[in-house]
This record gives C-alpha cells, sequence and structure tokens, in this order.
C-alpha cells in the first residue's frame, strides 16, 4: 500500500478544477443538471489535502446518467462502482495515481447537501477547518495507506460538525 500523502494548499487547485469543469461540460454537459461543484479539502483555502481534485456533477438520477459511464470511459476517467446506490465515481488517469475523483450525484441529494455544507463550513469557520487539518494530519499517518479506512475515520468528526445523526 502506498502513503497517503498530504500536500499543503496549492493555489493551482481552484485553477486546475475550473479547467476540468469546462472539459466535462464539453464531455458530458448534457447530463449536467444543477452545476458542478470542487468540493473536498482542495476546495477550502489553505487546508492541507491529497493533491486530487474532488468534483461533485449534479445529475437528474443516477438512472438518467448512466449513459455518460460509457461516454466518460473513452477518456482518460476510470468508472469504480464504490457506492453506486448514490452516486457514479470516477478517477483520473488511473486508480494508482489520481489527479480527479468525480462524483456524477443526484442534485440536492442528501450527498450532496452533506458535501456541500462541509465544504460551506470549512470556508467559514478556521477553527474547525484547523481542527479537520490536525485529524488528517493524524489519520495519514496512523493509516498506513488504507484509503478506505482514513476516509471512514474521518466520518465521526464530519458528523459532529454538521451535527448529522446517523444513529437514527
Amino acid at each position: 500500500m502506498e502513503q497517503i500523502v498530504l500536500a499543503t494548499y496549492d493555489l493551482s487547485w481552484p485553477l486546475k478544477f475550473n479547467e476540468e469543469r469546462g472539459y466535462l461540460l464539453d464531455t458530458i454537459g448534457s447530463w449536467n443538471y444543477g452545476g458542478i461543484e470542487h468540493v473536498g479539502s482542495t476546495a477550502v483555502p489553505g487546508l492541507v489535502a491529497k493533491p486530487v481534485i474532488d468534483m461533485m456533477f449534479g445529475v437528474q438520477s443516477l438512472d438518467d446518467s448512466r449513459r455518460a459511464i460509457e461516454v466518460l470511459s473513452t477518456t482518460e476517467y476510470h468508472y469504480f462502482p464504490y457506492k453506486n446506490h448514490e452516486m457514479h465515481w470516477f478517477c483520473k488517469p488511473s486508480s494508482d495515481f489520481r489527479t480527479h475523483h468525480l462524483h456524477l450525484i443526484p442534485y440536492l441529494s442528501p450527498l450532496w447537501n452533506e458535501r456541500i455544507a462541509f465544504r460551506d463550513l470549512l470556508r467559514a469557520k478556521p477553527k474547525i477547518a484547523s481542527e479537520y487539518a490536525d485529524l488528517k494530519v493524524a489519520l495519514a499517518a496512523s493509516c498506513k495507506g488504507d484509503r478506505e479506512l482514513y476516509t471512514s475515520q474521518k466520518w465521526p468528526f464530519i458528523e459532529r460538525v454538521l451535527g448529522i445523526n446517523k444513529s437514527g
């Protein structure tokens, strides 16, 4: 397993998002419903992050956007049926070396709203962003390259700061 590498904030990340946004609109724009959002830590100025641009591409429904999987498969995007009950998930240019993650998610679904809320909270509350950065650094060291564990260990923090009660 490769190590989880975090980078200091890079001013080019928003530019890379905008460039990719344009490419996606040209390539699969007919499936876009509700916009394309830059999410994840690269979308929060000043936050350490894995240097991978996370993008949410709003779709009307997963069924209606299934054909977009075929179209994107002819590009550098690679589809993985990860959490396919709530999104179509892709990485670019490969699963071994990732520069972009693309999530086709129904616009205004609970997942869409949760990701926007968390991004906006981190942008607005530097103290919470700093706590999250500290957690990410500690998890990157302790999870020994296990991406799935790294991601799952962040959820209690995210649920707490968003006031989400998943037990009910």
